[in-house]
């Protein structure tokens, strides 16, 4: 089994090397193709006013100066097209990817990216305690887990343009309390925070912040398996065609 290995936190980024030792465990045939430098945010993107170069480390390690979707498709039409991969790790990330957060994520769009193309692709994030951690984010959970969640995910009978989205707790391994497969979970949007602040120049900036989450009563979803100390396990699917609303809208233009 071929696996290519990406993500959106950049090329030196530690999860991606806690990846590959997770990928080792089920291939020695592992390439890696990332974002030369962080992506965090960059959602699906492409980059189409310039152009995009690619660094070659080995063999099987590459590094593209453009975003996750641009790493994924530089693989798979130019780098790995005459061996091109059987599954794509994307991770794993340095922060949880959660209910609307896959909607903004370079790593759950550089899994879309591979589900598009037909390649079984699966997303992986690390959820952490507190803001403000930086490089000292602990992967302790993903690390010890990784292999324990991919394992089944592997031979699963998943439907055609799906993707797996795969969030670990910000607990420590033998404190992760099982898997849970769940649905994508809503926060309250009015969370956003903005802080701002004045360089010394005078000018303000800005920077986005989150506030606490809203839990569903049933705990149901990614937000609450992850709260709760669970490994959640999210299929998404790319088809964002709202079907109920299909019949009321056309008999609105009769």
């Amino acid at each position: 089994m071929r696996i290519l290995l990406t993500n959106d936190d950049g090329y030196y980024a530690p999860g991606l090397k806690i990846l590959e030792a997770i990928a080792a465990t089920l291939s020695d045939d592992v390439w890696i193709v990332a974002p030369a430098e962080e992506q965090s945010g960059a959602g699906h993107s492409l980059t189409l006013s310039r152009p995009i170069r690619i660094r070659r480390y080995d063999d099987r390690r590459f590094a593209v100066a453009g975003t996750p979707t641009d790493a994924v498709m530089m693989a798979l039409a130019k780098i790995m097209k005459d061996n091109p991969p059987d599954l794509i790790l994307s991770g794993v990330n340095r922060g949880a990817n959660l209910a609307e957060d896959v909607t903004y994520s370079g790593t759950v769009s550089a899994a879309m990216e591979g589900a598009l193309a037909g390649v079984r692709s699966i997303a992986l994030s690390q959820a952490y305690a507190r803001e403000g951690m930086g490089d000292v984010v602990p992967f302790e959970a993903a690390a010890a887990w990784g292999e324990k969640v991919l394992r089944p995910l592997i031979d699963a009978p998943l439907a055609p343009r799906t993707l797996v989205n795969i969030n670990f707790p910000a607990v420590a391994a033998d404190q992760v309390r099982g898997v849970r497969v769940v649905a994508q979970g809503l926060r309250d949007y009015g969370r956003l925070q903005i802080v701002g602040n004045r360089d010394p120049r005078g000018y303000e900036y800005f920077w986005f912040g989150l506030g606490p989450s809203i839990e569903t009563p049933a705990h149901a979803t990614d937000v609450e398996a992850v709260a709760d100390g669970f490994v959640a396990v999210t299929p998404l699917h790319l088809d964002l065609t709202h079907h109920e609303s299909l019949d009321m809208l056309s008999a609105a233009y009769r």
